[in-house]
């Protein structure tokens, strides 16, 4: 199997996408990404700076460095410019999804379980549309929070279903910055065996 059909079958979609020009861009950009092993979190465009087309991404173990944000700059820039889907001059900004990341794929959830959450949704779940809290849990239907501050007589834990997840990100906690490092730490050292491995193991000229 080539890098390319490997990394676009184990593509997971995401919860939460884009509308309007947004989505027309994310449309455009993520053909680009996927082949090279990663994966679109977000496309946001602001007025900051005149305009600021945001696109947020990582690989598929959640790792992102600075030479990957110029790796996909360099290679959505050309595809940007033909097909020019904002009608004015922007900033082009590539980054990851930093620690305090938002939640857009269902193995988000289960990822940082134990971790704070605030999080909206589409429809009322248990009288509310907002809500703050721990992750208990997550499965294929939803995921289970521990309300931080629950009202009086509200029931400590909820399930949020998927289908009416709207938005949500991790809150920023020492705990959360400890674990990110971690686990950034441990997906670079695997990366890093892994070429080890591939340079072993390619034929010698």
């Amino acid at each position: 199997m080539s890098d390319t059909t490997a990394a676009e079958n184990t593509q997971e979609p995401r919860l939460v996408t884009e509308t309007g020009i947004d989505q027309r861009i994310a449309d455009i950009i993520e053909p680009v990404i996927v082949p090279m092993g990663y994966q679109l979190v977000r496309v946001r465009l602001s007025s900051q700076n005149g305009a600021t087309l945001q696109i947020m991404a990582e690989r598929l173990d959640g790792t992102m460095t600075v030479q990957d944000c110029e790796t996909i700059s360099t290679a959505i820039s050309p595809v940007l410019d033909v097909e020019d889907p904002v009608d004015r001059e922007y900033h082009l900004e590539v980054s990851s999804p930093g620690i305090d990341r938002p939640m857009v794929r269902k193995s988000d959830f289960s990822r940082w379980a134990g971790h704070l959450i605030k999080c909206e949704t589409s429809v009322l779940v248990d009288g509310r549309k907002r809500f703050r809290g721990k992750i208990l849990s997550a499965d294929g239907e939803g995921f289970t929070i521990e309300r931080d501050q629950p009202a009086y007589g509200e029931e400590p834990r909820v399930v949020i279903p998927f289908t009416a997840f709207a938005e949500g990100r991790l809150i920023l906690t020492d705990d959360l910055i400890r674990d990110a490092l971690t686990a950034d730490k441990k997906a670079k050292a695997a990366q890093a065996a892994n070429e080890n491995f591939e340079d072993e193991d390619s034929p010698i000229n």
